[in-house]
């Protein structure tokens, strides 16, 4: 029990990346199923990117928070400091977004058009979603949530 524990204190960030960004899928559906069921039986797929995209801007919010205050600690509170944590923030999920969006088909294209519970070209998602993940962790560690050297966050007020 011990390792466990060790364990976990040892990855904090990353088991906690991982659970808030399961709760961040999870608020996402729930942002876009109510707004999809607004447009009425059959959505035009103008009515549908409308609401992915309010999902997608309510979800990385979230995203943001969380990761702020939970999985990387970010102590900014100075406002030209705050807003760019929250420019950067949301630059590099539209950055991940482009490999979501374009990966897959990439990925295809060379050959990884495997199924998966007969879902073809899972393999060259489920390979995009792990590469997405990582390029979200490492933007978020080494550029958006990064630690002065001195030990200070960016933005902290001096006392």
């Amino acid at each position: 029990m011990k390792k466990l524990g060790d364990l976990l204190r040892k990855y904090r960030s990353i088991v906690l990346y991982l659970v808030f960004g399961v709760a961040t899928t999870v608020v996402n559906w729930l942002v876009y199923i109510p707004c999809i069921k607004l447009c009425g039986e059959n959505p035009t797929n103008f009515q549908v990117t409308i609401c992915n995209a309010i999902a997608w801007v309510v979800a990385v919010t979230f995203a943001y928070v969380t990761n702020k205050r939970f999985v990387f600690e970010s102590k900014c509170t100075k406002k030209s400091q705050l807003l760019l944590e929250i420019v950067s923030f949301f630059g590099a999920r539209v950055f991940s977004g482009i490999f979501e969006i374009f990966l897959p088909g990439a990925l295809i294209t060379i050959g990884l058009s495997q199924a998966i519970f007969g879902v073809e070209g899972a393999v060259a998602k489920a390979i995009t979603s792990v590469v997405v993940i990582l390029l979200n962790y490492l933007l978020s560690k080494l550029v958006i949530f990064r630690k002065k050297r001195s030990g200070k966050e960016e933005g902290e007020e001096r006392l």
